[in-house]
């Protein structure tokens, strides 16, 4: 099991070709180790039998060495009493014969020092030495058998005795050092068998475990992949498949699993937000239509209800009060203004979406066209008691090139829903220029509005409440043809406002003509 976690920790940082590489090395490496061990133990075998054979070589060497040896020194001291019996020469084919026998001799003893190596060198060296003295003699002897001078004495044995001697030694050392050899290399071989033995049953537990470790960490990759597919298939997007755990290719598809995942929740999410949003600008776009035909009834309801009053005045003969007739027609009138500006500004609105809303640039005075329009609308305050505070800055007023109808179109409905929702206090219209800007402002200290409200008060068919249409009046479309209108311009509009404290809407145009844009 030591393998198997070891493996285990190498997870995270090995991908599965990683792993299928680190394993089949592994093995190969093994495989290797046992095929080594065994031709160690095949070249330790091949020693032992060149050893051997180098033994036995050595051995009849030595064994043929000392029999020609012995059979040397019969010859000489044959040869050497028939010369001290009689006169008769040695003819020159034996003499020839001699010392052919003497160089197969020498050239044995060659052959013989090639044996043994470093260990055997000072014994060889000593039996050389010995040899060629012994050698030197009998070749002295069968130059000299033919003169008539007294041959030299051949009887002393004691060079032949030493060669002998050191003949023996070296035959013992040989068979020692043989034996020595023989030894380590059957230790080698038995070493190499153990070796071999032991590697091959290792060989087989170790890969069993790198093969058990591998199918267990695959297995738990992909057992993760499909634990995170079937809580994906089952709509469990807010699953995700621990990616850290493995790297490379199921690393890879488990991050590609999750992202995946990811988007398509993002998908699901933003489908869903875009269905509410569908849904809440239908519910908006109900209460529109339920506000515009409220809005549509009440001047309609005035106009039917006061024309078939006068039409019955009319019809009565009678005499007629010109006060309340007039009073009458008026009413007529101004019901037919509202119901001329709701139209107005649904017109508008389809001009504004559909993009045909024109700017006509003019050159005009701010601060006048903002005296006409307080002017025109101070009726307005009336209906709920309100005061009107202007305060224009007219040392900074100056002409400007702008569309005169729509910044008095802004103006108009920003007053207006200023005393639409203030009561009983006081709304401020004021105004000043700076170098490029003109800034107007329409505050009123009416009911105010809470963050949130602030958020949809400039959308189309919203207003700040659901039954603030039916509790103020108003369609929801007077701040969002404002804001409109402010970005055509080139300008903007911002609302600072707190509940029960009123509203302030502070509206910035550019006074520059070229920073107006032709049109929308």
């Amino acid at each position: 099991m030591r393998a198997t976690d070891a493996v285990t920790q190498l997870r995270p940082r090995l991908s599965l070709r990683g792993r299928l590489y680190l394993f089949s090395g592994a093995i190969l490496i093994l495989f290797a180790i046992n095929v080594g061990t065994s031709l160690w133990g095949s070249f330790a075998r091949n020693e032992s039998s060149l050893a051997y054979q180098e033994a036995v070589t050595a051995a009849q060497l030595t064994t043929e060495l000392e029999q020609n040896l012995q059979n040397k020194r019969q010859q000489v001291l044959v040869l050497a009493t028939l010369r001290e019996t009689t006169d008769e020469p040695l003819d020159d084919t034996a003499l020839d014969q001699a010392r052919a026998d003497l160089e197969i001799i020498t050239e044995r003893l060659r052959q013989l020092g090639g044996f043994g190596g470093e260990d055997l060198e000072a014994y060889y060296r000593r039996l050389h030495d010995s040899a060629t003295a012994l050698f030197e003699e009998w070749r002295t002897f069968y130059d000299r058998y033919n003169d008539p001078a007294p041959t030299p004495d051949v009887e002393s044995a004691v060079s032949y005795n030493d060669t002998q001697q050191r003949l023996r030694e070296l035959d013992q050392r040989q068979s020692f050092v043989a034996v020595q050899r023989a030894n380590a290399i059957d230790r080698t071989i038995s070493l190499t068998d153990q070796i071999t033995i032991i590697g091959f049953i290792s060989s087989i537990g170790i890969t069993l475990a790198l093969v058990f470790a591998m199918i267990r960490s695959t297995n738990a990759s992909l057992t993760r992949l499909k634990r995170g597919v079937e809580r994906f298939g089952s709509g469990d997007l807010v699953y995700r498949i621990d990616e850290q755990r493995d790297s490379g290719e199921i690393g890879d598809l488990a991050r590609t699993f999750n992202e995946m995942s990811t988007k398509l929740q993002i998908a699901i999410e933003e489908m869903n937000t875009a269905r509410a949003d569908a849904d809440s600008a239908n519910a908006a776009k109900s209460m529109f239509l339920a506000n515009v035909s409220h809005e549509l009834r009440t001047p309609l309801n005035a106009i039917i209800g006061y024309s078939e009053m006068l039409q019955d005045e009319l019809g009565d003969g009678a005499e007629l009060d010109r006060e309340q007739f007039h009073h009458d027609l008026a009413t007529i009138i101004f019901s037919g203004k509202q119901l001329l500006t709701l139209i107005n500004d649904i017109l508008d609105l389809s001009k504004i979406e559909t993009g045909k809303m024109q700017v006509s640039q003019e050159v005009f005075s701010p601060g006048g066209l903002l005296v006409q329009v307080c002017d025109a609308l101070s009726p307005l305050l009336q209906q709920n008691n309100n005061r009107l505070r202007l305060d224009i800055d007219q040392g900074s007023m100056r002409d400007m090139d702008s569309d005169r109808g729509k910044l008095q179109q802004i103006v108009t409905n920003l007053f207006s829903n200023a005393c639409k929702f203030t009561k009983d206090g006081e709304i401020t219209v004021s105004a000043q220029m700076t170098a490029d800007t003109l800034i107007v402002a329409v505050a009123d200290t009416g009911i105010g509005m809470t963050e949130a409200q602030q958020t949809r008060v400039f959308e189309a068919f919203t207003q700040a409440e659901s039954n603030t249409g039916l509790k103020y009046g108003g369609t929801g479309l007077g701040l969002a043809i404002v804001r409109e209108f402010c970005t055509m311009l080139g300008g903007h509009i911002a609302l600072e406002s707190r509940p029960d404290e009123g509203s302030v809407f502070r509206v910035t145009l550019p006074a520059d003509p070229v920073s107006a844009p032709a049109d929308a």
